[in-house]
């Protein structure tokens, strides 16, 4: 069996002043307040929601 690779991220800025897209792709993430942090699985369709508020979060293999 292999093991599923994860990502952790982490919102380091808030998402005030930023657009309405951005913000719910922070609630996809699982963000929304600075400080959180969401262990999420690696796929393409995680990694670009992460693309998109790649200057808002931290991100961690």
């Amino acid at each position: 069996m292999v093991a599923k690779k994860t990502v952790k991220v982490t919102q380091v800025k808030s998402s005030i002043g930023h657009g309405k897209e951005q913000i719910a792709t922070l609630k996809g993430l699982g963000l929304n307040k600075v400080g959180r942090t969401s262990v999420l699985e690696d796929t393409p369709a995680v990694r670009g929601m992460i693309n998109k508020v790649a200057h808002l979060i931290k991100i961690e293999e």
